[in-house]
């Protein structure tokens, strides 16, 4: 796009509807602020600098959407003609056209913008806006058309007689603008309105009846420009947005078994022949590898997996997973574990913080915390690493190459060394030089025929057996 292009996004509301504390532009829609949505599909149409018009918890929404937008400061919501006026002071001198979206319609998509634009250009005029056609208008404010079909104005529904109400096309707030002419018709608004509000929508009259051209750009799916106003629309669009996701991972490569119970934000990254298994969850800036089998029953938050992984049932935030490891069923994998190539990790194993080495068998019933464990190494079940005194956390190095016998309790901070086996039951508090074994527990002693020696002396002394 031309670089004399700018955009201002209208993201000062508070979203009564959503009946929620938080400003309603940084509602979470699949790990994302909702208006995230609109500046994404701008950026990636070519589009800047972008304006967004905050106000209700505006260093909230500015926090939110980070530092990459110009910010312009609606202190008292008074219309959406008003919040315009807030932001074209930031506008470039240089401006030729503006881009106007609201901040509360995810599914917009740059070709969208692109569209908008190019109208705009093609036809010379001072404004093309979307509309769509909609069966229900309910809460659209209507385009109004001359004999000739020109467009004349737009009529809010509150505004609307029951004739105009009857009208299907509708305007959907995005809109984009010859500079000039915007700057020229914002000044001649008026709140003399059931609302008692500056309507950006009244633009559209004011240049109609000054004789500028005003073309409507028809979208071939209404869907891409609709608001969200509630939380009942906002998990709808939600759910569109996530098949969105998943047909393009399709497309790309990836297989997904059962769409519907399919979790995926827009932020992961996947790679070819991944299967994805039902009731799988891939949140944040997780990148998977390709030939992984991820599910059934996956929890996948903020992480790197390698190829031909094998994860399933389990819970995994924040973690570093190398190619050919195998992690579940239930699993907990807790930030700041790293596991490398070909490790395993088995039923009811919680790791965190902690760097298994390539190879490295955890199968069963185990908790590893603040630990560094080398290559080949064998965790037998139930070992515990203790590494908190009830004070300080404390780490424990396991060598190359150990066998830690089942039931072994680790006891930080401490060493063992390069191919030192653990016998199983053993609390172990001292460091274990390589090629050791270490024993820390009691002798087994068996005392043949107490049990019935046992029961003969309660029978002499009158008892009886229960």
């Amino acid at each position: 796009m031309a670089s004399k292009l700018t955009a201002i996004v209208m993201a000062a509301g508070k979203g009564t509807r959503m009946k929620s504390e938080r400003p309603k532009a940084i509602m979470p829609l699949l790990g994302q602020p909702l208006a995230s949505y609109v500046l994404r599909a701008l950026e990636q149409a070519g589009v800047e600098p972008i304006i967004v018009v905050v106000g209700h918890g505006a260093d909230e929404v500015k926090q939110a959407l980070g530092e990459n937008y110009l910010y312009a400061l609606q202190s008292e919501q008074l219309g959406t003609g008003h919040a315009v006026m807030q932001a074209i002071p930031h506008l470039p001198p240089d401006a030729l056209y503006v881009l106007i979206a609201a901040g509360d319609s995810p599914l917009v998509t740059p070709e969208v913008f692109q569209s908008l634009y190019e109208t705009a250009v093609q036809t010379d005029a001072a404004c093309a806006l979307a509309t769509a056609l909609l069966d229900d208008p309910t809460g659209y404010g209507r385009i109004l058309r001359n004999e000739r079909g020109d467009v004349i104005g737009i009529v809010e529904e509150k505004d609307a007689a029951p004739e105009q109400k009857a009208i299907r096309e509708v305007c959907t707030s995005f809109y984009c603008f010859r500079a000039d002419a915007l700057r020229d018709a914002l000044p001649r608004l008026s709140n003399q309105n059931a609302q008692g509000e500056y309507y950006l929508t009244d633009v559209i009259g004011i240049l109609a009846e000054q004789g500028a051209r005003v073309v409507a750009w028809q979208s071939p799916d209404p869907t891409l420009l609709l608001g969200v106003n509630n939380r009942w629309e906002l998990a709808q669009v939600g759910n569109t947005l996530r098949m969105r996701i998943l047909k393009q991972l399709c497309s790309d490569g990836v297989t997904v078994v059962d769409p519907a119970t399919t979790y995926i934000e827009p932020t992961v990254q996947i790679g070819r022949d991944t299967v994805i298994e039902p009731n799988t969850h891939l949140r944040g800036n997780t990148a998977v590898g390709a030939n992984c089998t991820l599910g059934p029953d996956l929890y996948l938050q903020d992480c790197t997996v390698g190829d031909n992984c094998r994860l399933f049932r389990s819970h995994i935030i924040q973690a570093r997973i190398e190619s050919d490891v195998s992690v579940g069923p239930f699993a907990h994998i807790r930030p700041g574990t790293v596991l490398h190539n070909g490790v395993r990790v088995g039923d009811f194993v919680e790791i965190k913080n902690v760097e298994v080495g390539e190879g490295t068998k955890v199968l069963h019933l185990t908790y590893l915390g603040d630990a560094t464990i080398g290559k080949g190494t064998n965790i037998g079940a139930g070992t515990i690493t203790c590494n908190y005194d009830g004070e300080r956390k404390h780490r424990t190095v396991i060598g190359d190459g150990v066998f830690v016998g089942s039931h072994a309790t680790l006891i930080a901070p401490l060493t063992i060394g390069d191919g030192a086996y653990i016998a199983a039951g053993s609390p172990i508090t001292d460091d274990v030089p390589p090629e050791s074994l270490a024993i820390a527990r009691s002798y087994q002693t068996v005392k043949a025929g107490w049990v019935r020696k046992r029961r003969e002396s309660k029978h002499g002394a009158g008892g009886t057996e229960q």
